[in-house]
């Protein structure tokens, strides 16, 4: 495994990726195989320049310099091809906003998750997941994907909004979500920025679905405005109570809607997401799903999970940290240079693009033994303390990880136990997914057959 070396003293291995094309560079295999072709990287060199269209962009493939860039938000900046194509999606919300504006949106929102208000939002999750559990037919085929989508939208909708509202907007995320995140990715690798200009069905779908998510979002902030009854527990009570220590400002309208927005978009599918690569996995490997129901078996004793369990559902934890290095949702992103710096002894100059894998990071067998095998436990402390730093980053790293990583890891402790408290999962013979990579690393549909245990 790779070991930490001071960077004054270490030599750093530069290199240009293999394949590009005139014009385009490396456009063409990032729109056609980006993971193969990103996870090819490392073995050229610590720092890999790579071209989309006519411009350079770098790739960091040690965990040095990719936590070099994370600790320093001032100088790497949020920026780059793909959150200039999401911010008019997401507004200037906390994945968008520049570091400066970070800073205080940060400040703002991390009320919104902390501990107490967590353990609020989990008893939305208790109650959704045990839901989820006990809707299934034994023997009956269904797709995991879609069950899983739908359980996080209910989740996240009730913890953003605690109305009466609340089902219709899950209704609503649910049919336009999955819509909006793959017209946002399409958009986002196209280096021409044509594409989203041509008279395309997929466009027309896109903007309508994104239209609709925003109407949605308005008419909560209208409804809670009109009412005015405090703090009902739930995300968007805290946001509009928020207030800068610093300042004494809060938020505008307009920022509201677009913090609604980043959560809904960053909150559902990437949590679906890796509960469905966490099933996936446990169908193929049946000790992890013997280890699991046993765990589940001894902590709950036939109950429902609840939230003081958590805790102790420690190798449920293990399976999801796994298919989170396995099959990272955020799987990419990106940072500009605000200024002239040096990454790995390579001078950068102002406004260069650099892009950030945890997929390369979490498949180098430099950093992880046997990277392609499903091992839950090589995140016991014992072993976990031996990953270097910057090398496992499922919810990002620095002053920009993601702010509900708590929440999304207890949503996801909670429905594995619920649901393996009561089924096996089969995989169906012949049953071939593979990972799509849009903003989220999806599955696609997975099939799969519940029996009970």
């Amino acid at each position: 495994m790779r070991t930490a070396q001071h960077p004054a003293t270490r030599h750093w291995r530069h290199a240009l990726a293999p394949g590009g094309l005139p014009l385009a560079g490396h456009a063409l295999l990032m729109g056609r195989k980006p993971l193969q072709f990103l996870a090819s990287l490392p073995a050229y060199g610590d720092l890999v320049e790579l071209r989309l269209g006519p411009r350079p962009v770098f790739l960091p493939c040690h965990p040095e310099l990719v936590q070099q860039v994370l600790v320093n938000a001032r100088i790497y900046d949020t920026g780059g091809p793909v959150k200039e194509k999401a911010k008019p999606i997401l507004g200037n919300g906390l994945i968008t906003s520049d570091w400066a504006d970070h800073r205080r949106q940060r400040r703002l929102v991390q009320p919104a998750f902390q501990a107490a208000r967590i353990a609020t939002y989990a008893e939305v999750m208790e109650e959704e997941c045990e839901a989820e559990s006990t809707a299934w037919t034994a023997g009956r085929p269904l797709d995991v994907s879609h069950e899983m989508l739908a359980l996080t939208a209910r989740v996240t909708a009730r913890a953003l909004f605690s109305t009466d509202m609340a089902p219709h907007a899950v209704a609503e995320i649910q049919r336009c979500l999955p819509i909006v995140v793959e017209g946002a990715y399409r958009q986002a690798i196209d280096p021409t920025g044509l594409l989203a200009k041509l008279p395309l069905a997929a466009n027309r779908r896109f903007d309508d679905a994104l239209a609709r998510l925003n109407q949605l979002i308005d008419r909560m902030i209208d409804g809670y405005k009109r009412a005015d009854d405090g703090d009902r527990g739930d995300v968007l009570s805290a946001l509009f109570a928020a207030q800068d220590d610093e300042t004494g400002g809060t938020m505008s309208d307009q920022e509201i809607h677009d913090q609604v927005m980043t959560l809904l978009l960053a909150g559902i599918e990437t949590t679906a997401s890796a509960l469905t690569w966490a099933w996936f996995l446990l169908g193929r490997n049946p000790r992890a799903e013997a280890a699991l129901h046993a765990e589940v078996d001894e902590v709950l004793g036939g109950r429902a999970p609840r939230y003081a369990d958590v805790l102790r559902l420690a190798y449920t934890q293990r399976v999801f940290s796994e298919a989170l290095r396995l099959f990272p949702p955020a799987w990419l992103f990106t940072r500009t240079t605000t200024e002239a710096t040096e990454l790995g002894g390579r001078r950068l100059p102002p406004a260069s693009d650099v892009l950030i894998s945890p997929y390369v990071l979490h498949r180098d067998p430099a950093l992880f033994p046997d990277p392609e095998s499903f091992d839950p436990d090589r995140w016991l402390p014992e072993r976990a303390k031996d990953v270097a730093r910057g090398a496992y980053l499922p919810f990002g790293g620095g002053s920009r990880k993601c702010i509900g990583d708590v929440f999304g890891m207890t949503e996801a402790t909670l429905a594995l136990a619920a649901i393996a408290g009561r089924w096996r999962m089969r995989p169906i013979p012949r049953t071939k997914i593979r990972p799509r990579p849009q903003m989220s690393l999806t599955a696609g549909p997975l099939r799969m057959i519940p029996e009970p245990r």
